[in-house]
């Protein structure tokens, strides 16, 4: 027979309630995990549903990345909010730099379809030229709506942006590809049962994954542009970085420009400004 005192209990009922108490707290690893699910899950569908109508694919994506580079730095507040303010602010060069991807994708497509039926040593070089236009084409795609997303510019700019890092962080370009490439596989798999069940999954956050997994890839790139100066005046932080020329590598024969950004953090949502060649106020 063993006797509780008073005490006893009281220790014991405070330990319970201790241990309870970081159980269903909303900090802990569980509940934080969950719920970075769930932001996932909802910011995926609303993507998908605002890429239906085609032509609105690139402000949808320029959104997607906008949110998961402010998560991958545990910025994000209101996702839909954040989704849809970027969505509307970058409506306009969206959509042209959409329509120009699409436009290219399709005269790749069909070249690489064409090609291969003409014969002879000529429609080899054509293929493995056009399969090299592809490769570029993946590497710019990789960048060119997180570039928008994070800073003003031309869409002039935003292409040459985007080109440039693809080459320079090569590590993080092929890394990111992989990634991105991998939904793919589902259509390779040859359970059916197994196939859907994986199409459901990505329907709910295989998007936004993907783009939350390389937006910590994407804050590390641009991070090397950027040098924050605080303004003592004012709350918002101004950042100076050098262009991607500039940035190179000692040997490479690229041009130096210089680019001036402001930065978003976590007071105020203020997109930076990234010039290269052209001046682009905003």
């Amino acid at each position: 027979l063993i006797r509780y005192t008073n005490s006893n209990y009281i220790i014991c009922t405070k330990g319970v309630i201790k241990r309870m108490d970081k159980l269903f707290n909303m900090d802990n690893k569980f509940f934080t995990v969950m719920g970075r699910v769930a932001d996932l899950i909802m910011l995926n569908v609303v993507c998908l549903i605002c890429c239906l109508p085609i032509v609105t694919i690139g402000a949808s994506l320029t959104a997607l990345h906008y949110v998961t580079l402010k998560m991958a730095r545990n910025e994000e507040s209101y996702i839909i909010r954040s989704f849809f303010k970027s969505f509307k602010q970058n409506f306009k060069q969206a959509t042209i730099i959409n329509l120009i991807m699409l436009v290219i994708a399709a005269i790749l497509y069909m070249d690489l379809n064409i090609v291969p039926n003409l014969g002879g040593t000529m429609s080899q070089v054509l293929y493995i030229l056009f399969i090299a236009f592809g490769i570029i084409y993946l590497m710019v795609f990789l960048y060119i709506y997180p570039v928008l997303a994070k800073f003003y510019n031309s869409i002039k700019n935003t292409f040459r942006n985007a080109f440039l890092m693809s080459i320079r962080h090569l590590p993080y370009t092929l890394l990111m590809a992989v990634i991105t490439l991998i939904p793919f596989a589902v259509f390779f798999v040859p359970n059916v049962r197994a196939q859907s069940l994986l199409f459901m999954v990505l329907i709910l956050f295989g998007i936004s994954l993907e783009a939350f997994i390389n937006g910590h890839f994407l804050v590390k790139i641009f991070d090397n542009y950027i040098t924050e100066d605080t303004d003592s005046e004012n709350t918002d932080s101004l950042d100076t970085f050098s262009s991607v020329e500039s940035a190179a590598t000692p040997g490479e024969n690229i041009s130096t420009e210089s680019v001036t950004a402001t930065t978003e953090n976590s007071t105020t949502d203020t997109n930076k400004t990234l010039t290269t060649g052209d001046t682009h106020t905003v």
